[in-house]
């Protein structure tokens, strides 16, 4: 098979293989996404330039991770896959220490909020990705933009776990995901805020998320087997972007990408396009061979994203810890009904109430013990311990969440350009 010889059939078979990895759960990852804003004006919006000459800065660093950028000049640290919780957090911690202080030699300072509270959207990054990425999510409206240039999250990648027997497969660990990113959404979180104004949400990161192109941002069908839901879902997705080596990226309108495959118009795809594919899709469990959980918002103070890290680890990949964080989430089925995550009633209710929801807040806190009785048994320091137990007395156990605790935002009269 040459480069543009990729069949239906071969590209549902390359779906299935490579977007879920057999085994026992072994690694775990963390992926932050930071606002950079102004250390002593945060109502101040940093220009274009500024950031560009730290950003230039940064990736001068020695880092572990994997440090990117977002369109909107949002900071992205990667961990490498660790073998243990301690060893994600150790090295995360420890490039952030570097990060935070080349960014203060320049005056400025990493926030963790889910969307930004003060500035509205503006795209810093000009790629054709991009240009591509904002035509295509403004048909649906603003949330796109606002997703992409003003929000921040803490992604958690854990394994994919066994393929159990039976029909569904991974459905067991597949289920859990969506049920319980719910229950993470309300219990993280921390974007109540936008362009100077309360929006009504505990987290408007996530509203923005529902709001996006009902494909492209859905999870697929949970009664079905995982592989084949998911390919099905992929290849029934609308092609965000044709890359071309001149010109624009652009796509027909609604050319999904088996009617590409069935047409071979504009141009026959290959695999490096079925792979390209797959990342303009933001469900909120993406199978990449492990599963990335992308549902948490960025969490204030410099260690506060360790807390949903560890908490997630802990109820994925601790037997017992799992066993009881399923039995807790699968009653969550019912309220969720049949529509897709985001956008059915249960995860509708954890970014709009948060932990003010009751059977949220019932289920937060029994996951939450579960972790916490899990944690000195997946080796967790004693200092991240505390740091989970004091965010479940100050948050949890009162129906709380970060959200709760935000500042007032800055009122219109205060932004700045």
């Amino acid at each position: 098979m040459t480069a543009r010889e990729l069949t239906e059939t071969a590209a549902d078979d390359l779906l299935r293989c490579i977007c879920f990895k057999t085994g026992p759960p072994r690694s775990v990852g963390v992926e932050l996404e930071w606002l950079v804003h102004d250390g002593a004006r945060p109502g101040l919006r940093v220009p274009h330039d500024r950031l560009e000459s730290a950003f230039a800065a940064l990736r001068t660093l020695p880092l572990r991770s994997a440090l990117t950028f977002e369109p909107g000049g949002q900071l992205e640290l990667s961990s490498l896959p660790a073998a243990s919780l301690m060893e994600c957090v150790s090295g995360v911690s420890a490039d952030l220490v570097a990060v935070r202080a080349a960014l203060r030699e320049r005056g400025l300072t990493l926030v963790g909020a889910g969307q930004d509270p003060v500035h509205p959207p503006r795209r810093m990054l000009r790629q054709a990705r991009y240009d591509a990425m904002e035509a295509h999510l403004d048909r649906t409206g603003p949330a796109g933009r606002a997703m992409m240039c003003s929000s921040a999250s803490v992604q958690v990648c854990v394994d994919a776990g066994y393929e159990e027997p039976g029909p569904l497969g991974y459905g067991r660990r597949w289920l859990m995901a969506h049920l319980l990113g719910a229950v993470l959404v309300a219990a993280f979180a921390n974007s109540p805020a936008s362009e100077g104004r309360l929006t009504g949400w505990r987290s408007t990161r996530q509203a923005n998320w529902a709001a996006l192109d009902p494909v492209c941002a859905l999870a697929p069908a949970l009664d079905a087997a995982p592989r084949a839901a998911w390919a099905a879902h992929v290849l029934d997705a609308p092609v965000m972007c044709v890359r071309a080596d001149h010109g624009p990226w652009s796509a027909p309108p609604g050319l999904t990408f088996r009617q590409w495959l069935r047409t071979g118009l504009p141009r026959p795809p290959t695999r490096a396009d079925l792979d390209y594919h797959l990342t303009t899709l933001f469900p909120p469990v993406r199978p990449r061979g492990h599963l990335e959980l992308r549902m948490i918002d960025a969490q204030p103070g410099d260690d506060g994203w360790s807390v949903p890290l560890a908490v997630t680890s802990a109820l994925f990949d601790d037997p017992q810890a799992a066993e009881m964080a399923y039995r807790t989430v699968k009653p969550l089925a019912e309220r969720a009904g049949s529509l897709p995550a985001p956008r059915n009633p249960l995860w509708r209710s954890a970014a709009r109430d948060g932990l003010a929801d009751p059977e949220l807040r019932e289920a937060a806190t029994a996951c939450f013990a579960a972790a916490l009785d899990a944690l000195p048994r997946l080796g967790a320091s004693r200092e991240l311990q505390d740091r989970v137990a004091a965010f479940a007395e100050h948050y949890v156990l009162l129906g709380r969440c970060p959200a709760d605790d935000a500042p007032s935002p800055a009122a219109p009269k205060d932004l700045l350009p």
